[in-house]
């Protein structure tokens, strides 16, 4: 799509889409106005468009979206000087009539740095859903402060294909004068070492080789994913609540979870459903962050099943022929106060082998407040968007949560799905993860010295639902040969946790190879793959499993290295 109007933004003889501009309303207050710079200028524009197109007759079409996109460029800066000097040829809106545009029905308008844009059309291909609508009739610029991932070039060109005019200069003095204050500005600090994705919301994973380094992650190297500004909550005034149970609402404490139920401690690895999110990058470009290998960790969680806090509640055998869920609503809110959310079917929730928590330690502390403090819900074997973090409110449902994070997003589709076509409503929300496997020594890239004879390659493996990884297969020689790899299930020099039981392993493995250099080779691809109990394997390749959010990502793991005689 974005590609069509790129094409169609060459041959169109004038700046602004007629279209747009007959379905503009006569404006009051600040009056639309029309303000030509000239018939020359006019002229000259248009004869520059066939410029354009001649370039692309002659070299084709690839050379043409290249200069397009310089040329875009400019005509932004030669709009900003016309503004200034000459006058718009864009119309000019007052704030009123922006807001009348707030629907589908209606069209849906939003402001962005002074200028009007009509993005009735995008509103199906925004790969955040329908959250868009929220900024219907208003500015972007509050939503983008949450949402940083969008203050990039990319973004800000598909915009601009929707501008249809300016704001009035009245109203956005306005809009300047109430700009929001930053919402991340008392997020907690972070560890220098973690490779960043995104400042705002932080979203961060450690160096691939410090997960191999302890069976246990440091809270300070655990993968760091927020959707939202971190909340500060006081421990003295929160309160949970348990709702949708026959016998009204139960109002906890942070005292009452830690005296009135007992402790339970439970190893689990947590996932990132777009763990290794690059993979499926190199195949073909997907929405979401650019995750590495590192976006999963192991730690020990303490808290209170959720199986006892809803029979506590008032949960028995007869709510299970109504109820099919259970909602985990966060404290974390967007500007609309709107806040993160998200369910888990009612078996996983109430069984006496799900393992649930409502965790308020992480490795024998308290929740760290990138992790959840004072609470958060600890699912294992399940997706990471489902273990919510400062969990203010569960309620036991017929229906999952209708959260974006529920029903628009964290949904797995097939490789020849696109944005033109997907339907959200068409696939189950992820909740299981798949077997998966990474290599965190040596890194992609890295220069082995032959002198060395011996490699010594490490990583993870884990499974959801439970699985137990019960086998890692290296290759050195990109699949040719295979050797097993050494599991382990804690540090080196310590005796290793306790085999859990069959349906229950919640922990990854680490492994381990030393294997011979070969004599003759300058470089080598190495592979791993894992198996786990019920002999799922990890696919070959990525494009099969490719999707256009790049979730899933779980094909065997490659690095190659170079080796250096001298």
């Amino acid at each position: 799509m974005l590609l069509l109007r790129r094409c169609c933004s060459l041959t169109r003889c004038g700046p602004i889409s007629t279209r747009r501009l007959k379905v503009a309303p006569a404006v009051t207050s600040c009056a639309a106005r029309f303000c030509s710079s000239g018939s020359e200028d006019q002229s000259s524009y248009q004869c520059a468009n066939w410029k354009h197109i001649l370039a692309g007759l002659l070299a084709g079409t690839g050379a043409v979206l290249v200069y397009s996109q310089h040329r875009h460029k400019a005509e932004r800066a030669d709009v900003s000087v016309t503004i200034t000097e000459k006058g718009s040829l864009l119309p000019v809106f007052s704030q009123d009539e922006v807001t009348k545009h707030r629907s589908l029905e209606d069209g849906v308008w939003v402001t962005y740095k002074g200028g009007v844009y009509d993005i009735t059309e995008f509103v199906a291909m925004h790969p955040g859903g329908n959250k868009i609508l929220l900024a219907a009739g208003g500015a972007l610029e509050p939503f983008w402060a949450l949402y940083a991932v969008h203050d990039q070039e990319h973004v800000l060109e598909i915009l601009s294909e929707y501008k249809v005019g300016e704001l009035c200069e009245e109203d956005l003095k306005k809009q300047q004068a109430s700009k929001p204050s930053d919402p991340f500005s008392s997020d907690p600090e972070r560890h220098p070492v973690l490779q960043v994705n995104t400042l705002k919301p932080f979203n961060a994973e450690p160096p691939p080789e410090i997960l191999s380094d302890s069976y246990i992650t440091p809270s300070a190297f655990f993968f760091k994913r927020n959707h939202l500004p971190v909340p500060q909550l006081d421990q003295a005034s929160y309160r949970l609540q348990v709702e949708g149970l026959p016998q009204g609402v139960l109002s906890l404490s942070l005292e009452d979870l830690k005296t009135k139920f007992p402790k339970h401690t439970v190893t689990v690895t947590l996932q990132c459903a777009g763990n290794r999110r690059g993979d499926m990058n190199k195949v073909k470009p997907v929405k979401g962050l650019n995750w590495g290998v590192a976006a999963i960790g192991n730690a020990k969680w303490s808290g209170a099943r959720l199986r006892d806090v809803l029979l506590a509640a008032g949960f028995e055998p007869g709510v299970a022929q109504w109820a099919r869920h259970v909602q985990f609503e966060g404290l974390d809110k967007d500007v609309t106060g709107t806040s993160y959310g998200a369910s888990i079917p009612l078996n996983k929730a109430i069984g006496e082998e799900g393992d649930v928590l409502l965790a308020y330690e992480m490795n024998g502390e308290d929740i760290p407040r990138d992790h959840g403090y004072p609470v958060r819900v600890v699912v294992p074997g399940v997706v990471g968007a489902r273990n919510v973090k400062w969990l203010g409110k569960i309620v036991v449902s017929a229906e999952e949560s209708s959260s974006h994070w529920q029903q628009q997003d964290y949904k797995g589709f097939a490789p020849g799905t696109d944005w033109n076509q997907v339907d959200f409503e068409s696939a189950p929300a992820i909740q299981e993860l798949p077997v998966q496997s990474a290599i965190t020594v040596p890194a992609d890239g890295a220069v082995i010295h032959h002198s060395d004879e011996t490699l010594t390659v490490a990583g993870y493996a884990w499974s959801g639902g439970g699985r137990e990884v019960i086998r890692v297969d290296v290759s050195l020689d990109g699949g040719k040969t295979w050797q097993v790899a050494q599991l382990r299930s804690g540090d080196k020099g310590q005796a290793p946790e306790p085999s859990p039981p069959p349906g229950r392993a919640w922990a990854w493995k680490l492994w381990e190879i030393t294997a011979p250099l070969p004599p003759e080779a300058e470089e080598l691809e190495i592979i791993c793959k894992a198996v786990d109990s019920s002999y799922n394997v990890q696919p070959d390749t990525v494009p099969p499993i490719w999707n256009l959010r790049g979730l899933l990502s779980n094909a065997w793991h490659r690095v190659t290295v170079r080796l250096r005689r001298d």
